[in-house]
């Protein structure tokens, strides 16, 4: 298909959804004047039932916690996925110290990005855990402080080379984590069950409202999903570091810098 064939489908795709997008647009409420009953309720009953004040956690742990459990399988099937079409082409050699194809230049980084990689990374990782941690308090939780968290990775990679990452970032290590934070997620609704109560029903403590540990079982699901998150970025992204590594017949000198 030439690229004008595929600009003019673009165009007339857009002008097919135009009055439907135009439709929908002119039908939202306006902005600040929430109509949906599902909402006003979620927010008058969950501060009391389940003590914790950021209602999306309330949502997504325990209003529809089941559907969170597909989400997060959903997740783990895209990395297994990711990584099953990324190896596909190298096999798995996989070893624990970078390197690169020879002759390929590595551009050298200049002592501002390594000084200032050096100070964010480790605060990016801390507040990735504190945004994780505060999930039934504050905006937030479990997904974003995850991401957070194999972000603090990326810097560390950008401040210290890929060779240096590597032996810092251990991809079995990753491995089990994403796994166990499935794992625990799982067993978090497994246990009721096993109690005689429904999948993902509370036994434990509610806690106070606006204290950090606040939420009974939702805090077990959200470390869960903090797990599997930072373990399943990180791992995605140390496979598309190794599509730059030589394979056997072609390494050149390792990346030590």
């Amino acid at each position: 298909m030439s690229p004008r064939l595929r600009l003019a489908l673009l165009i007339l795709a857009g002008l097919a959804i135009l009055p439907g997008a135009a439709h929908v647009i002119g039908a939202l409420p306006p902005f600040g004047h929430p109509v949906a009953v599902y909402g006003q309720s979620v927010n008058a009953l969950l501060p009391e039932l389940r003590h914790v004040s950021n209602m999306v956690t309330a949502i997504n742990f325990d209003v529809r916690g089941f559907d969170t459990v597909g989400e997060e399988f959903m997740l783990l099937a895209a990395v297994a996925g990711t990584v099953l079409l990324l190896r596909g082409g190298r096999g798995e050699d996989r070893v624990d110290v970078g390197g690169r194809i020879g002759g390929r230049p590595v551009s050298p980084r200049s002592d501002a990005v390594v000084l200032l990689c050096r100070i964010c990374g480790p605060f990016t990782f801390i507040f990735g855990v504190y945004v994780a941690l505060h999930a039934t308090v504050t905006p937030g939780g479990g997904f974003q402080g995850g991401v957070v968290i194999a972000s603090a990775l990326l810097l560390i990679y950008i401040g210290e080379g890929y060779g240096r990452w590597r032996q810092l970032v251990r991809v079995p290590v990753l491995d089990a984590v994403e796994g166990a934070g499935a794992l625990l997620f799982v067993a978090a609704g497994l246990l009721p069950v096993a109690m005689g109560l429904a999948f993902l029903t509370n036994v434990l403590p509610l806690g106070t409202l606006g204290d950090m540990m606040s939420g009974g079982l939702m805090l077990v699901e959200n470390a869960g999903v903090t797990l599997a998150v930072a373990g399943g970025f990180a791992t995605v992204l140390i496979e598309f570091m190794e599509e730059t590594r030589a394979t056997d017949s072609e390494t050149g000198p390792e990346d030590g810098e």
